[in-house]
């Protein structure tokens, strides 16, 4: 199954500024007005046009999708965000109201089933968990509603009614590691992981052996916040990264990619002079890396969560639920990439040969380290 290109996943991202900072999970009506801001608010009604469009009459199409956040929640302007982003565009493209499509927000992980239980008492017809940590609650609420659709994401469920969606986010993060090889200007960069497990292993396995594939000499120090939504942690993991040394910092850590963000941006204002870059993960964070002197975000590795989404619920409408399968995305089927963002000319054509020589065949990256 081929996606569309993640780049334009961009066009979205509007809708989510409505939402952020909003807690969208607490009650059905929350969630339902939290919805409905976010997902129609575009200064005008555009939902006939774009079913005229398509000459498809929107009532015709009686389909209704739901997400489960993990505990970062749908504004942590990455890999939640992402999933929501591409659930307001999947309702967009086919002229559907805010009717049909909802997020429940999950403070922490006792929140992952009572808000999987709400979504199905609620009847939609696919059920998304965003994220591994929701494959237990997921493969449990899904043995108890046998007839009820689930997908999961970054995990697999051997569940006959649940879809897996999957991500080869190691070439996607080979490429960030040769970005950040052909960036240095110390010989240092770091990465810091979420939590420990084979998601993020694959992150961290991908950067640095795209780091080695420029430079065998070039340090990589590898730290994990044990945590996704600890915003303070990354902070203080980045300030101790940058102060040894590293003028390249990747995360791969959600929400708590906000605070090396912070960090980086703290520095720059103190010290102007300072030349310290943050590479961002699952959606283009350039617009993070903002501040006075410039832009410090020198690419993001891209995940097209929303698009699998997308695509699952289409294909579910289209030809019925692929229940029981995984899907893998790769750089082939334009599930992952890397942004342009602000390399330099000669980092991006390292990228792209990269790029080519990974779809060729001549580089095989290398997907675990440690979990497997």
């Amino acid at each position: 199954m081929k996606l569309r290109s993640l780049l334009a996943l961009g066009t979205s991202a509007f809708v989510l500024a409505a939402c952020q900072g909003e807690d969208a999970g607490d009650t059905t009506d929350t969630i339902e007005d939290d919805t409905e801001d976010t997902a129609t608010d575009t200064g005008e009604d555009t939902s006939d046009e774009t079913a005229e469009d398509d000459g498809e009459d929107t009532e015709d199409i009686d389909f209704r999708i739901a997400m489960i956040t993990d505990e970062c929640g749908v504004d942590d302007r990455s890999f939640n965000q992402s999933a929501w982003e591409g659930m307001n565009e999947w309702a967009e493209n086919l002229g559907l109201s805010d009717e049909h499509f909802a997020y429940y927000q999950s403070n922490d992980s006792a929140d992952f089933i009572p808000n999987l239980n709400q979504a199905n008492a609620e009847g939609y017809d696919i059920i998304y968990g965003i994220g591994f940590m929701l494959l237990d609650a997921v493969n449990d609420v899904a043995d108890q509603n046998p007839e009820q659709n689930f997908g999961i994401v970054d995990d697999i469920s051997d569940r006959d009614n649940v879809i897996s969606l999957t991500f080869r986010d190691h070439e996607a993060a080979f490429l960030a590691g040769v970005a950040a090889a052909e960036t240095t200007e110390t010989g240092r960069v770091g990465f810091i992981g979420g939590i420990a497990g084979p998601v993020i292993d694959r992150f961290e396995t991908g950067f640095i052996a795209g780091v080695a594939h420029v430079d065998e000499s070039i340090e990589v120090d590898s730290q994990y916040a044990e945590s996704f939504s600890d915003a303070g942690i990354g902070q203080q993991i980045a300030a101790g990264m940058y102060a040894s040394g590293a003028d390249v910092v990747y995360h791969a850590a959600g929400a708590v990619g906000n605070g090396v963000f912070t960090e980086a941006r703290n520095r720059l204002e103190s010290d102007s002079d300072e030349q310290i870059w943050l590479i961002g993960v699952d959606r283009d964070q350039e617009e993070e890396g903002n501040w006075d002197g410039g832009n410090f975000t020198l690419t993001s590795t891209l995940k097209g969560v929303g698009s699998s989404i997308e695509a699952s619920a289409n294909q579910t409408i289209e030809e019925g639920f692929p229940g029981g399968e995984t899907i893998a995305y790769g750089l082939e089927e334009e599930g992952v990439d890397l942004t342009r963002g602000n390399m330099s000319d000669d980092a991006w054509a390292a990228v792209e040969e990269a790029r080519q020589a990974i779809l060729d065949g001549e580089i095989e990256v290398p997907e675990f380290t440690y979990s497997e």
